[in-house]
């Protein structure tokens, strides 16, 4: 399964440009945020932003793997704190904790949707760092729904974690468009219907 890189050692002025990036990106978009404002919003200069990331593709690379440690982090501590999950997580429910996680974790980290499919939506290369990067935590959490298939008991993990996966980003698209609300109630009861229906190993 893709591991997420190990956090980098970053400067104190790293840490505040990859902070003010990760802020403005997320929140204005790509395309819309050149290197001059993040440098000025972290109080650095262009030349130092350079030094530290050697490009705006690896400073947002930087910026979507730190939402995705902090996200797999999330989620680990939601399955480990919840003891409804962790009954579950034996039982036929058990992916269903990744739902509940996810709506979680939107409403205050993700009120715009998913940074990866965001940064995605920017990106026309297939082989751009960003899009290789948005393919391996996207690959991470179908994997992650595939253990909890199989430790359902379902007999065809993988065939089952893809349809989930559909569910979940359907979800996190819905959230970032406000086409309706609660968009993970929904998408969790489908998944909740699928994981009924299929068939046990």
């Amino acid at each position: 399964m893709e591991t997420v890189p190990a956090a980098p050692e970053l400067t104190p002025a790293a840490r505040r440009v990859l902070d003010a990036a990760s802020d403005l990106f997320y929140e204005r978009g790509i395309h819309a945020v050149g290197v001059d404002l993040v440098a000025e919003t972290a109080g650095v200069t262009k030349k130092t932003l350079y030094a530290r990331f050697g490009s705006k593709d690896a400073l947002v690379v930087a910026y979507l793997q730190g939402r995705d440690r902090r996200w797999r982090e999330f989620l680990e501590v939601f399955v480990a704190a919840s003891d409804q999950a962790a009954s579950d997580r034996a039982g036929t429910d058990g992916p269903l904790v990744v739902f509940d996680a996810a709506a979680a974790w939107s409403d205050e980290h993700s009120p715009r949707g998913c940074s990866a499919i965001n940064a995605r939506a920017e990106t026309a290369d297939l082989a751009a760092p960003v899009s290789r990067e948005v393919t391996r935590q996207k690959v991470w959490l179908l994997g992650v729904l595939a253990d909890l298939c199989r430790d359902a008991g379902v007999a065809d993990p993988e065939g089952v974690a893809r349809m989930l996966m559909l569910f979940y980003e359907g979800a996190i698209v819905t959230v970032g468009t406000a086409a309706f609300g609660e968009p993970f109630v929904v998408a969790r009861e489908a998944a909740r219907q699928v994981l009924a229906q299929a068939p046990r190993a």
